[in-house]
């Protein structure tokens, strides 16, 4: 599946695709993974949001991304999430390669910092991250530190 790619500071978002995201944030990490919890937390405004569209103009993918210094002190990248309608055609895999494709682009090259949920390890493993720490709790869901040098 082909998406159009668009990342943009949180100024520049339009109030549609602002919505956009927060709706298929919710959608996936409050009510799939019956997890309440305040999503809008104060970091859009500083993250750069990457949005992944389909060719009828649904959001399938998105995530945003924080030069170093703005959420940990090296660049990251958080709210990494997918369209439970289109999980299986492996939107995951490109949006992180598109994610980490971006950070080299607007922040150089350098380390990026995420804090994954503990059971998607294998899955950033493949992309060169590796565990930093021990695990921890976030909204009760178990949580690690993973750095990509």
């Amino acid at each position: 599946m082909q998406l159009t790619w668009i990342s943009k500071p949180f100024a520049a978002l339009t109030l549609t695709e602002l919505y956009d995201a927060l709706q298929l944030r919710m959608e996936v990490f409050v009510v799939e993974q019956n997890c309440p919890f305040q999503d809008i937390d104060g970091l859009d405004a500083a993250a750069v949001h990457l949005l992944g569209y389909t060719a009828e103009g649904k959001l399938a993918a998105g995530a945003r991304l924080f030069d170093a210094g703005q959420c940990y002190a090296q660049v990251s990248i958080g709210r990494v999430v997918v369209s439970p309608a289109l999980r299986r055609f492996g939107l995951g895999q490109e949006l992180m390669r598109q994610a980490i494709a971006h950070c080299a682009q607007l922040f150089g090259p350098q380390p990026i910092k995420i804090g994954a949920q503990q059971y998607l390890e294998r899955f950033y493993q493949g992309f060169g991250f590796g565990q930093i720490g021990d695990m921890y709790l976030e909204d009760g869901i178990p949580h690690i530190y993973m750095l990509r040098p």
